[in-house]
């Protein structure tokens, strides 16, 4: 596509890979589509007032509450007999849906608003200094996580928001990442077709606040889908409809290029229950491939 919805000159780091995302989600949108984002990286760096890099309709909401004013304008559009042929569109990043914003956003699931919501997850408070949000993984090092002496990092692992959003009885949920462009934008297009209230989670790599290379930003983001600790899914009216099957590699592979999980590198206990995790995704949603002399 020449002409983009999201387009260059914002000023995000090197190598972000939400920017990234934003650019596909919007494209794969199109342009009968209304965007509703709160306040976070997102908004900071693509809406430096008097500039944008949206070419679509924005509004900027508050923290914790995209989900609520996307419903006032898709119940607008309703009331216009509009709705039919224009897209709206929630996003947030992960504190702003997992956390601050959850209550709005169960709200336009359980009404039943014909809304995407788009989470984009980089797994901690970036714009305000890296603290840890509920979608931060276990064991990371954060500001407000800090791993030292009597810590390895986060206690808790990531809240499970698909699943959270799929207790609501909502058409479509589904999980995507910045590393695999061409998934996440058939995901996109799925979920606007779809009537009623959507959510996808997209993995987007940091790399201020993981601490990885700029230039290594597709790559974070594969292996955190390779190794288990991220799986794509989705789900069609509750039912898990497909997955991205894996030959599953060691987490380690995914820990060592990344400076918030340095700290793990010399704990083999907590590498083997992060492992866990993975293995667990794995099985849970039956992610590996398997091979021809297994068959």
């Amino acid at each position: 596509m020449d002409n983009h919805l999201f387009v260059s000159g914002h000023t995000a780091c090197a190598g972000c890979g939400q920017s990234l995302a934003a650019r596909l989600v919007i494209d794969a949108c199109g342009p009968n589509t209304i965007a509703v984002n709160c306040t976070g990286c997102l908004e900071v760096f693509s809406t430096k007032y008097p500039e944008s890099a949206w070419g679509i309709p924005w509004i900027h909401s508050l923290f914790q509450n995209s989900a609520a004013v996307a419903s006032g304008v898709e119940a607008a559009l309703r009331y216009l007999g509009k709705k039919d042929s224009i897209n709206v569109i929630a996003q947030g990043g992960d504190g702003g849906t997992a956390d601050i914003g959850l209550q709005a956003l169960s709200g336009m699931m359980e009404r039943g608003h014909d809304i995407l919501y788009i989470c984009y997850d980089n797994e901690a408070y970036m714009n305000t200094g890296v603290q840890r949000s509920g979608l931060t993984p276990f064991d990371t090092n954060t500001t407000t996580s800090p791993a030292g002496s009597q810590s390895t990092g986060n206690i808790r692992p990531k809240k499970p928001m698909p699943e959270i959003c799929l207790a609501h009885g909502i058409p479509y949920v589904a999980t995507a990442s910045a590393g695999f462009p061409q998934d996440l934008q058939r995901k996109v297009k799925k979920a606007v077709s779809i009537k009623g209230p959507k959510y996808i989670q997209v993995h987007v790599p940091c790399p201020l606040g993981w601490r990885h290379e700029s230039n290594l930003t597709l790559q974070v983001a594969k292996i955190a889908v390779e190794t288990g600790l991220y799986p794509l899914v989705e789900f069609e009216n509750g039912v898990l409809s497909a997955q991205k099957k894996i030959t599953p590699k060691p987490v380690e592979e995914y820990l060592k290029i990344q400076g918030r999980f340095k700290h793990l590198l010399a704990n083999p206990e907590e590498i083997k229950k992060i492992q866990a995790i993975a293995d667990y995704n794995i099985n849970k949603y039956n992610l590996k491939l398997e091979t021809e002399s297994n068959q």
